[in-house]
This record gives structure tokens, C-alpha cells and sequence, in this order.
């Protein structure tokens, strides 16, 4: 049994958590919930001994334990399946799984590679992946790290398991994978807390759910008969309703891209798609099925070995991001903010400007205008509702939501007509997430951007797009259509979907 009491924890000018009383139970998934801000991330990194509480304690098995790092927490058999990805680029798979336990592979000084790599297979195999452990983890994509991560803590053989986020990267059946995981080490008697902004995954997953609002506990509830709105009403004080956001007013007169024939070896194979003016076109497949790889073809990150891309009726030829964005207009918003899209140690003002750098540059001295910068950030810190105290304030310091905004501003500042956005609401809460949607849906609605939208989450695409595209082993396999001016519901969507992958 783990327990808190009392526990609190403050930072400059911020009460992170306020006499917060928690208990969790072996053989239980305990959901943890709350918006973002509420303190979901200092409770955790208390339990793992990342942080220490200013005041109350930490019990374990009934006895006090305090924990002056993550190493005492590993010690103690509680390991965490962080929301962030939090790999070593350069080594093998296997290596990233058992970093912390190779002294345990060692025979007088000589370690035992085939064992590591044997060992490995085993926990790959677990969470579904089928790879070499040998494999170095720099070029997986963001999903393959995340089943990784979720590797190295099912090898720690903890009692107690946080999950933070950690289908934020998966689709619906990767995760349905981990959740048949989850039950299993449920019914070994772990103590499993579970943080998710999924809340279909928390009602079909958790046996209880404990929110925070403010850093304060809201109070702990039997999931059974809990309803969405009840757990949305605990976490942010009021209710709120999924609602169709309507048709959107689509030029199918013109296609502003087209992809025609598209062929990589040993990966795409004639691929065709347009988007219209105004439209939102959704991307869903599973881990590694091609979407988020074809998004990095049409940006110019990778490149294709025949078929062509066409922008605005004209072949595209794309390079480089550069080209993507300063000939087309052409923007990609990266599922990875942390690594990708943003420089979290710089300044709002910093990551919002740098797409425009090249237009804001004095000719003369060849220096950035400093006011234009700052202009152009205010203009989408107003516009986004981006929640700072200004421009200059540092984006690794914000809150997933605002984030994310930041991310989508520094593409719209740019003044792109095509966006790609790749998991748009990953790790972000419920609030924050609406935003966004209404957010993506104006920018097609009323100015008529033409987006993409790559999503793991199906009540998202429900939301968004009027209509999808299925991918399966690097070829689009499946097209949905709003029926008859109506959108699918999320069980429509689910069902034709799995017609599609099966």
C-alpha cells in the first residue's frame, strides 16, 4: 500500500500541491486526474523521489519512507512510465531498457550482451513491438520510444507503477495492448496509478479515480457508475458536452495539395490523397502504419523515390522544411513538442519568431528586428489565448496546453495555408484540449486553412475531421465520409475502422 498524508509542496510564488491525503491499493488501478497545473506532476515526482514534500509524509507497506532520488524510489520497487519521452538517442534499444539495471548483466567486469538482448525481446514482445533490441532508438519514432519506455518499467518488476500518459503517443490498439499489461500486473497485486487525459481510457481502465483542482484534493471515487461528466465536473468546476462543431465550408473546387503516385522503397507504394481549401483531413492508423512518415515526406524531412507533390496546382519541389514553409506555406506542428517542436529553454517570444526570422531581418545590419518579434508574438499570444505574463517568458515553464499553442502559433505566424498537426491534443487537459479543437476548427472554418490532422484519439477525428483516411502498413487502405452531413459517432468511427486494420 502506498499513502500520502498531508503532503505539500511549493515553489517561488506557486503552491504546487496543499495538504494533499491520497491512498492506493495493490491490485488497483488508481486514476490520478486533473488539469493541467493541478499538481498531478509534483505528486508524482514526490512518489518517485524527484521532489521532496515541504510538509506531510510518504508511507510505503505502513512504515515512512523518504526518498532523496529516483534511485531511492527504484530501490524501493516503484518505477514510472513517463509522459516525456526520456530515451538515450544513441543506444540500442535494449540498452535504453535496462540502463539503470546492467551491473546486473555483469560477471566480473564482463557484461552479457546476448543476455541483455534476450531479456529485451521478452519485454518487447510485451508491449507489442517487434524489433531487433539491438536496434538504436534515434530513428524510432516518437511511439516506438514510448512502448520502449513502457519496456524498461515492466523490466523493473515494481509493486508500484505509475503510468503517466502513457498511451499519449498510441493509437487505440497499442494502447488496448498495454491495457491487457495493466490488467495482468492489476491482478499480481501492483499498485497502478494511472494519469490520463483520456478519461474513455480512465472509465474503461481504473477501479478508482482521485482528482486535483488547484493543488487541493477534490476527493476519490468508485469508478464504477462514474460518469465523464462527473469526473470533467470534478476537475474544472463545471460541465461540458462533446458537440458536433458543425460542416465546414469546403472548396472541393480546389485542391491546394495533391499527392499522386507516391512511392518509397520498401515503404509507400503509389499513394494518392488531396486536400481541399478549408477542409480538415484526418490521418488514423497504428504505430508505424505511415502517417506521421508521410507527413515528414511532404515537409521535406524525408524523401520520396517517385510520384510527385503538387501545391497549389504546380509540382512541389520540397527539400527542406525551409522550402516547405518559405515556398509553400506549408507547415508541420511535430506530435514530439518537447524534442521537436520547441526550444523549451527559450523564450515564447523566441519560438513563436523563429519561423519568421528571415522576413523580420534588418538587410542592412543583418540583425532581427527585435520590435517586429515582439509584435508578432503579441499578436498570437492574443489570439491563441496563449496563458503567459508575457513574450518573455520561457516556454519549458508553461503548461502543456499553452505548449502546444505556442507550437501551433510559431506555423500561423509564419502566415502558412497548409498545416499539418500531429497529435494536436497529446498530454494536454481537458480544457485545454477543447480549446485547441475549437482553435483548428476556425482556422479552416473561418480562415480557410487547409489542415491535417494525425490523431491517435478517434473521439478527436469524431470532433475535427469530415473526413479520414486509414492507414495500414504504409498504404492507405480505408477513406470515411461524414453521413449525409452528419459526422460518425465515435462507435460508426470505431467499428469502420476496425473493418479496415483487421
Amino acid at each position: 500500500m502506498l499513502e500520502l498524508r498531508g503532503v505539500s509542496k511549493s515553489f517561488p510564488g506557486v503552491k504546487a500541491l496543499d495538504n494533499v491525503s491520497i491512498t492506493f491499493h495493490p491490485g488497483e488501478v488508481h486514476a490520478l486526474l486533473g488539469e493541467n497545473g493541478a499538481g498531478k506532476s509534483t505528486l508524482i515526482k514526490i512518489i518517485c523521489g524527484l521532489y521532496q514534500p515541504d510538509e506531510g509524509e510518504v508511507i510505503l507497506n505502513g512504515k515512512k519512507v523518504h526518498f532523496a532520488s529516483f534511485r531511492d524510489a527504484l530501490e524501493s520497487e516503484i518505477s514510472i512510465v513517463n509522459q516525456e519521452i526520456q530515451v538515450i538517442p544513441q543506444y540500442s534499444i535494449a540498452e535504453n531498457i535496462f540502463i539503470d539495471k546492467i551491473s546486473k548483466f555483469a560477471n566480473a567486469g564482463i557484461i552479457n550482451w546476448k543476455q541483455i538482448n534476450a531479456e529485451a525481446a521478452k519485454y518487447l514482445k510485451m508491449v507489442g513491438l517487434d524489433m531487433d533490441p539491438t536496434t538504436i532508438i534515434s530513428g524510432l519514432s516518437a511511439a516506438q520510444k514510448q512502448l520502449i519506455q513502457i519496456a524498461k518499467a515492466l523490466s523493473s518488476n515494481a509493486k508500484v507503477l505509475l503510468l503517466d500518459e502513457p498511451t499519449s503517443s498510441l493509437t487505440k490498439h497499442e494502447a488496448l495492448k498495454l491495457f491487457t499489461l495493466v490488467t495482468k500486473l492489476r491482478n499480481q497485486g501492483v499498485v497502478l496509478i494511472f494519469v490520463s487525459h483520456k478519461l474513455e481510457e480512465v472509465l474503461s481502465l481504473s477501479d478508482k479515480v482521485s482528482v486535483l483542482r488547484d493543488g487541493k484534493y477534490v476527493g476519490t471515487k468508485d469508478r464504477i457508475n462514474l460518469t465523464k461528466q462527473d469526473i470533467v465536473k470534478m476537475m474544472i468546476g463545471r460541465e461540458t458536452k462533446d458537440h458536433y462543431l458543425g460542416q465546414l465550408d469546403i472548396n472541393q473546387s480546389n485542391k491546394v495539395l495533391e499527392v499522386k503516385n507516391l512511392t518509397q522503397a520498401g515503404r509507400f507504394n503509389n499513394i494518392n490523397l488531396d486536400l481541399h481549401e478549408g477542409e480538415i483531413l484526418g490521418f488514423y492508423g497504428l504505430v508505424g502504419s505511415g502517417r506521421t512518415e508521410l507527413a515528414k515526406i511532404l515537409i521535406g524531412e524525408d524523401t520520396m523515390d517517385a510520384g510527385e507533390v503538387v501545391i497549389g496546382g504546380k509540382k512541389a519541389s520540397i527539400k527542406s522544411m525551409a522550402d516547405s514553409l518559405y515556398k509553400y506555406r506549408l507547415g508541420y506542428v511535430s506530435e514530439n513538442r518537447k524534442e521537436e517542436g520547441l526550444i523549451l529553454e527559450e523564450s515564447v517570444k523566441t519560438n513563436i519568431g523563429i519561423t519568421i526570422w528571415s522576413k523580420i531581418v534588418q538587410p542592412m545590419i543583418r540583425k532581427i528586428s527585435l520590435k517586429s518579434e515582439e509584435s508578432a508574438a503579441q499578436q498570437m499570444i492574443k489570439a491563441l489565448n496563449i496563458k503567459v505574463t508575457g513574450p518573455d517568458d520561457i516556454v519549458g515553464g508553461l503548461s502543456g496546453g499553452n505548449q502546444q499553442k505556442v507550437s501551433i502559433a510559431k506555423w500561423l505566424a509564419a502566415g502558412c495555408d497548409i498545416l499539418i498537426i500531429d497529435e494536436p491534443s497529446v498530454g494536454v487537459d481537458v480544457g485545454a484540449k477543447e480549446y485547441i479543437h475549437q482553435l483548428i476548427w476556425n482556422l479552416a472554418k473561418v480562415e480557410k486553412k487547409s489542415i491535417i490532422v494525425i490523431s491517435s484519439d478517434l473521439p478527436e477525428l469524431c470532433t475535427l475531421a469530415r473526413r479520414i483516411l486509414v492507414f495500414r502498413e504504409f498504404q492507405i487502405v480505408g477513406e470515411l465520409n461524414d453521413i449525409n452531413d452528419r459526422p460518425y459517432s465515435y462507435e460508426e468511427l470505431s467499428d469502420r475502422i476496425g473493418q479496415y486494420l483487421a
